[in-house]
């Protein structure tokens, strides 16, 4: 029986019960999963604009005279291309390639980093981070309990956020940052999010969310803004294609296989995992991630088989009834020699399903 009273919350907890929002356990977490509905949340992300609650996610801080050079070391990007107030999406990789986690990272122009780790990870990350630590001059601190952090997303967030914050910030583009004082707090406002909209990230001291997530909700009414649970943040990014941690990406499955070779810098400096991932482009990958679009009626799931011609391919790792295409979409494993627009058939309650293979991702803005 899950044990609710060891179960966090974030500060914006007494919030969402306010609003009526549905309980889960998420990466042991009391999280929204939905407010009004996943549909209509979803369609406020990709239309106007939705706040959401990411205060579990893990901030992990270094800093000291090797960091630099230490952060290159445990990231698969090349952080030499960061320049200061900016962040990066990268990889942690194991010694054998496989993924410990996807995290985005943000330069300050002291010299420090700030690692955004997922909340299912954070822990995990800090202790891999220390034993990675070997002789280099820093220092790792987890900083997740000072943090909170709020996601405004959509086409309009920019103009919510700026009439909220009182300055103007469509000098911040796309993966920048900025460090702003709004009413004696200190914030560290990103131009980055999960959902494939425009965007921001606020991080703030824990207890200053409510305050900003208040005012925010104010400023947004005139917009259609709408609270979001992770149910229409699970939607959002699968229609991306975007990786998630336990689904598209663990400990087993290197990054390369993950569709996230644009992130693995093999011609930049050593980094830890990168002879692993070498001698698997040497070898070959024998499996890739691949999207693909239900044609029979049925809602694919984590772990459902895919096959072709009555042969396993693979598993399905993520997928959903799509909000914006109006039909059921997923992502999975399959083996290299499927190509797309391809049938291939899922297994959905022992019945094969028609679907066929698609490039990622499934949603583009300028043509839906």
């Amino acid at each position: 029986m899950l044990n609710i009273k060891a179960m966090k919350k974030t500060s914006l907890y007494p919030v969402h019960l306010e609003l009526g929002a549905k309980i889960v356990e998420f990466a042991g977490w009391e999280m929204p999963v939905q407010y009004e509905g996943v549909r209509a949340e979803h369609m406020a992300v990709r239309n106007a604009v939705g706040l959401f609650d990411v205060s579990h996610m893990g901030e992990i801080e270094i800093r000291g005279k090797d960091a630099s050079r230490f952060c290159q070391w445990v990231t698969t990007n090349d952080i030499g291309k960061l320049s200061n107030f900016q962040a990066q999406y990268t990889l942690f990789c194991n010694h054998s390639g496989g993924v410990v986690d996807d995290v985005i990272l943000y330069k300050f122009p002291d010299g420090s980093y700030l690692f955004c780790v997922n909340a299912s990870n954070a822990s995990k990350d800090y202790e891999w981070l220390i034993n990675a630590k070997s002789d280099y001059d820093v220092e790792i601190i987890d900083r997740s309990p000072e943090f909170a952090q709020i996601a405004i997303q959509g086409p309009e967030s920019a103009v919510i956020l700026s009439e909220t914050a009182g300055f103007d910030l469509s000098s911040i583009k796309r993966f920048r940052f900025g460090q702003f004082s709004l009413n004696g707090v200190e914030l560290i406002i990103a131009r980055t999010g999960y959902t494939g909209e425009d965007g921001f990230e606020i991080f703030m001291p824990w207890n200053e969310a409510e305050t900003l997530w208040r005012g925010l909700t104010e400023k947004g009414q005139p917009f259609g803004i709408k609270p979001c649970g992770l149910g229409a943040r699970d939607t959002l990014r699968i229609e991306m294609g975007y990786s998630l941690y336990g689904h598209e990406i663990d400990e087993d499955i290197n990054p390369l296989e993950a569709g996230l070779e644009r992130y693995v810098k093999m011609d930049s400096e050593d980094f830890l995992g990168k002879d692993a991932l070498a001698k698997a482009l040497e070898r070959g990958l024998s499996h890739k991630i691949i999207g693909f679009e239900m044609i029979d009626r049925g809602i694919p799931r984590q772990g459902y088989g895919i096959f072709k011609n009555d042969k396993l391919l693979g598993n399905v790792t993520s997928g959903t009834l799509s909000p914006c295409l109006e039909k059921s979409i997923g992502i999975g494993y399959l083996k290299n020699e499927v190509d797309y627009n391809e049938r291939i058939q899922v297994q959905i309650r022992n019945t094969m399903r028609e679907a066929e293979t698609v490039n990622l991702p499934f949603y583009r803005k300028d043509v839906n």
